[in-house]
């Protein structure tokens, strides 16, 4: 077993896991089988996309927040004794045109520059992380496809045991908040319905980008990945709280998905911020979230979306610990 460190900075949160990992010494991306166990996993909602989308620059108060998190996880990092550590950036640092000043604050406090990784690689981490556990499982049908909808972007990638197409297009929460239901500097509350529709036409635009390349239509399981989808679930199940164990492989039908979805894109922020397992990061742009998914979920014809706690974060971890098994 070795013990890592995996850190994912993405748009709207950045997350840490410490975890003990074995792996097989198959390749990468070929079916290999693994174990890992969890030693701290956890989410801080930092918004570093704040704004990318309109000025292409990271915020300094965005950047703050995410070194102050940055710097709780260096000191857990180093409590647990994780022998190596990898920090992916994603969407927002990709896009920003001073994401140097984002690399070198993250370099000063973790001692590793952070990858700021390509949306293809980001996405095969992510089916690495979602479906390494689900091999084997009679009631899931391959191929599947596995839709990562975070802030600033959403990856799809199908395959069997191995990833045999992927596509990262610009239709994530915080970017379809601020692209299409921002006002005079506020969200509108709740959104008007030219809003909604236009927001509508530019993910179905997105979908039809990334139909060129992946064969979304192909898939026989949708598993969805992070915060949009889990919180989706939660709001489904009627969980009293943010419950992880009940949440990880839960299936949400596509007429619950379509009757969340609605609900929460004609509630206000008040109404939103009562449902008991919504994070306060979230209350703004989960709207946006899950008419991603709804969308997705209607381009692809899914009766049913099988719901991932473990996502690109695993695939790290993993890809970590086989490069130190390996010698490299």
């Amino acid at each position: 077993m070795t013990r890592v460190a995996a850190v994912d900075c993405g748009t709207n949160s950045i997350r840490l896991l410490v975890a003990d990992v074995a792996v097989s010494n198959s390749a990468y991306g070929t079916g290999q089988t693994g174990e890992l166990l969890d030693l701290d996993r956890r989410m801080t909602i930092v918004r570093l996309g704040q704004g990318v989308d309109r000025t292409g620059r990271l915020a300094p108060e965005a950047l703050e927040r995410t070194f102050a998190a940055c710097r709780d996880y260096a000191t857990i990092i180093k409590e647990l004794g994780a022998e190596r550590l990898r920090f992916v950036a994603t969407s927002a640092s990709r896009d920003a045109s001073n994401r140097d000043d984002f690399v070198r604050g993250v370099l000063d406090i973790l001692g590793v520059e952070p990858e700021v990784i390509s949306g293809d690689e980001e996405a095969e981490l992510s089916f690495t992380g979602a479906t390494k556990e689900l091999t084997g499982r009679a009631d899931l049908a391959k191929p599947y496809l596995v839709v990562d909808i975070g802030g600033g972007s959403t990856e799809f990638v199908v395959g069997d045991d191995a990833v045999r197409a992927a596509r990262s297009v610009d239709i994530g929460c915080v970017r379809m908040t601020e692209r299409h239901l921002v006002r005079d500097g506020a969200v509108t509350d709740p959104p008007t319905a030219d809003q909604i529709t236009a927001m509508r036409a530019d993910i179905e635009a997105a979908l039809d980008l990334a139909e060129q390349t992946v064969p979304l239509r192909e898939a026989r399981t949708l598993v969805g990945l992070a915060g949009s989808v889990t919180t989706v679930s939660a709001i489904a199940q009627n969980l009293p709280e943010y419950d992880t164990d009940a949440i990880h492989h839960s299936r949400v039908s596509y007429d619950r998905v379509r009757e969340i979805t609605t609900s929460l894109l004609n509630s206000t922020h008040a109404e939103r911020a009562a449902i008991p397992s919504m994070h306060p990061g979230r209350v703004d742009v989960i709207g946006a979230g899950a008419l991603v998914l709804l969308s997705i979920m209607e381009r692809v014809g899914a009766t049913e979306v099988v719901v991932s706690e473990h996502d690109i974060l695993d695939g790290i971890a993993f890809k970590v610990a086989e490069e130190a098994e390996g010698g490299n």
